[in-house]
């Protein structure tokens, strides 16, 4: 198995109401693709963050192997919402393992 988690962090020249709509725009896009991504096992992103948070919203998925997490990469499906969530970041940290 493979973990995939990313965080991300809105732009600040977004309203409150831009911010909250790209948020559930994303979540919904990306949880979407689960039951659409072979070897695409569990997709959780979380939105609703306690102030204590530095970064807007998180990704947790598991894929099956490293080849299904480099499939789900290239999908088209993935490649439209990570498009989207492009255009409303400045910033993304990414940490892919392999869970033992």
């Amino acid at each position: 198995m493979v973990r995939h988690v990313i965080i991300w962090t809105l732009r600040d020249d977004l309203t409150e109401q831009e911010k909250t709509n790209a948020l559930i725009k994303s979540k919904r896009g990306l949880e979407r693709l689960r039951g659409r991504i072979e070897g695409l096992e569990r997709i959780k992103v979380y939105i609703d963050n306690l102030d204590s948070s530095n970064a807007d919203m998180m990704l947790d998925a598991t894929f099956t192997d490293e080849a299904a997490l480099a499939a789900y990469q290239k999908n088209p499906d993935h490649l439209e919402v990570a498009g989207f969530i492009r255009s409303v970041v400045t910033d993304r940290k990414c940490i892919d393992y392999v869970v033992l």
